[in-house]
């Protein structure tokens, strides 16, 4: 299945008064790495919303923490498919300093059509499954510009 990475810089404001990563930014790194990953393959949540009235939202979320992160570590965030279902999307996330696997976890979304102020689940069309359960040749690696500052 397809599969995607991400690498970000741990903030200051990342971090608890210990400087060890508050808990809830794994979250929003899940989240973060979710939209790069739709997006290396043609998926623009963005897109997805102003052409196709297409929007991914978060139904489920998981997250289990391995191993401390630390103010300026450098983390990648490892991002595959799941499982695809008729309506929803379920991805799969792994937190890394260097090779040491930090956290892990998922995101299920739904494949959800927003129209005349209402929202539904509608089915997830089959070559947009196709892509999404195809092996890639090369992983992608999203590099952060701020990683170089």
């Amino acid at each position: 299945m397809r599969q995607n990475q991400f690498q970000i810089r741990v903030n200051w404001g990342d971090t608890d008064k210990a400087g060890i990563v508050y808990y809830p930014n794994y979250f929003k790194w899940f989240d973060i790495a979710g939209h790069q990953f739709f997006r290396s393959a043609g998926l623009s949540p963005a897109e997805l919303a102003d052409k196709q009235q297409i929007i991914l939202p978060l139904l489920d979320a998981r997250c289990t923490f391995e191993k401390p992160l630390y103010y300026d570590d450098i983390i990648t965030i490892k991002t595959r498919v799941e499982e695809i279902h008729r309506k929803t999307i379920k991805l799969s996330h792994e937190v890394y300093r260097d090779e040491e696997r930090t956290g892990y976890g998922y995101e299920l979304r739904g494949w959800v059509k927003e129209e005349d102020g209402k929202i539904f689940a509608v089915p997830i069309p089959d070559e947009v499954k196709d892509l999404l359960l195809k092996e890639r040749e090369k992983e992608n690696l999203s590099v952060n510009p701020w990683l170089s500052a």
